[in-house]
């Protein structure tokens, strides 16, 4: 840094004479011993002095890198202050489920990565004050569990992950009845199924679901559209409808030995793993063998630390870039080369090998090199002839993004007008083609991050509203005397 030591003493000065703390960690040997959270939250102190070195810029370049728009300058003024449940009231105001999106959402890629400090000091810990400020509401009663008076009016809520988690919140504060349905036995969608728990823990998830019932939201799970609900049913009991399930498929890699036994997508083993909370017996059993992940985002790295965590003798990932261009946040790749992990950079699968049984034995790499910028302004690569290796594998585990799942045309919802992709078409208040019946997350915008998955709910929730606030007005009147 060349820059002169500016004056001290002054509270806009704060972010050069306090050095950035980040959340306290267990240790490597400690944490892959169980699957719980690695990170303890900062304490009252820490959070006010974090959260000072914030400049308060006047063009705050932290709240355009948040997909949710959090007014994150003024949430950090008031934690530095002391005013934590008033800091919380304001991160709440524009966050749903906040306590989920600040574990999953990689800050250091986002709102981070934009604060005005980079460059000539470390950036301001937004993700770890926006922890300490959760938890300290839900705390100390800073958290909203009681049932609004109801309006009349009800809302039928398919899946629940964080896009009908979302807009369930919303619209029941608004005194809407709510009836999540889903499919699985335990809501929370891939929240719980295919986020590990050294990410989010199944209590916070539990917390919130546990909250929205408080306020009177329903869950009906273990209920199949088409099956145990029909079409008339959902129409005629309710006002509105929101689609937010899932509906994406693991992207694949057309390679030869493909098809050998041991090559299987990462969710497998995350959904695996999750289900049998790493007990009993599983078919992807990884316990002292070598374990290979394709990929560089956070689904590979969540494949990387959950494979160590279940006994892997060796566990190597495999991403075709360089470290600085892996989408996953930084601080997951740190934890896991500290939890034992290797990673072998600049390279892509070529071919699988195998053994004379059909098991997988070897994956065949080639080197790349990077070259300028892609479609998407990330650097560019290319193969570099005759320069294979390989790299010795019992398991592999492709983590290579997500492709989209069309509905088909005999779902329940299947006649609703689609873009030339697939994706279900909706307006600017996200309602689709039957008025009433609203979409967002994966149906619309195809595989969406968890952060986006919440911001299209809240748009859902607010399009719902104002679609059924003519019908609301009518109850209104008629309950008037």
């Amino acid at each position: 840094m060349n820059e002169a030591k500016p004056e001290t003493g002054q509270a806009k000065y704060a972010w050069w004479e306090l050095n950035r703390a980040g959340l306290q960690k267990r240790s490597a040997v400690e944490r892959v011993a169980d699957f719980l959270e690695i990170y303890g939250p900062y304490d009252e102190e820490t959070a006010r002095q974090q959260a000072s070195r914030c400049v308060q810029c006047p063009e705050p370049a932290c709240v355009a890198g948040c997909p949710l728009g959090n007014r994150i300058p003024e949430w950090l003024a008031l934690t530095a202050e002391g005013q934590f449940l008033e800091a919380a009231a304001l991160l709440h105001s524009t966050s749903s489920l906040p306590e989920i999106c600040a574990r999953v959402c990689p800050a250091d890629r986002k709102c981070e990565e934009m604060c005005l400090l980079n460059g000539k000091a470390e950036p301001v810990s937004i993700g770890a004050v926006e922890q300490f400020l959760n938890e300290y509401a839900f705390a100390h009663g800073g958290t909203e569990a009681g049932a609004t008076p109801p309006n009349g009016l009800r809302v039928a809520v398919i899946g629940s992950g964080p896009g009908g988690l979302t807009c369930a919140d919303l619209l029941s504060r608004r005194g809407y009845a709510v009836t999540v349905f889903d499919w699985r036995a335990t809501p929370g969608g891939l929240l719980v199924s295919g986020t590990p728990a050294f990410r989010l823990e199944r209590s916070i998830v539990e917390r919130r679901i546990a909250l929205l019932e408080q306020r009177g939201v329903v869950f009906r799970l273990g209920v199949v559209l088409g099956d145990d609900i029909g079409y008339g049913e959902l129409r005629e009991g309710f006002d509105a409808v929101f689609l937010g399930f899932g509906a994406r498929q693991p992207a694949d890699l057309d390679v030869p030995g493909r098809e050998l036994h041991g090559v299987e997508h990462a969710l497998d083993l995350l959904v695996q793993e999750e289900a049998g909370a790493a007990g009993g017996t599983s078919r992807i059993a990884v316990a002292g063998k070598r374990v290979v992940v394709i990929g560089g985002g956070d689904m590979a790295l969540a494949a990387v630390r959950m494979a160590i965590r279940c006994g892997a003798g060796s566990v190597a990932g495999v991403y075709r870039r360089d470290a600085a261009s892996m989408p996953c946040s930084r601080s997951e790749c740190e934890n896991a080369v500290e939890e034992g992990a290797r990673f072998v950079m600049q390279a892509i699968p070529v071919a699988f090998v195998g053994n004379g049984q059909g098991q997988v034995t070897r994956v065949r790499l080639a080197r790349t090199a990077l070259e300028g910028l892609d479609a998407s302004g990330r650097p560019g690569w290319r193969v570099l002839p005759g320069r294979e290796f390989e790299e010795p594998a019992d398991w592999v585990f492709l983590a290579l993004g997500f492709a989209p799942l069309p509905l088909p045309p005999e779902h329940l919802f299947g006649s609703l007008e689609r873009t030339p992709d697939g994706r279900i078409r909706v307006d600017g208040n996200l309602m689709t083609s039957e008025a009433g019946v609203f979409a967002g997350g994966d149906l619309v915008r195809g595989p969406s991050t968890v952060l986006e998955v919440v911001r299209d709910a809240r748009r859902a929730a607010q399009g719902i509203h104002r679609h059924l606030l003519p019908r609301l007005i009518d109850v209104a009147e008629s309950a008037s005397p």
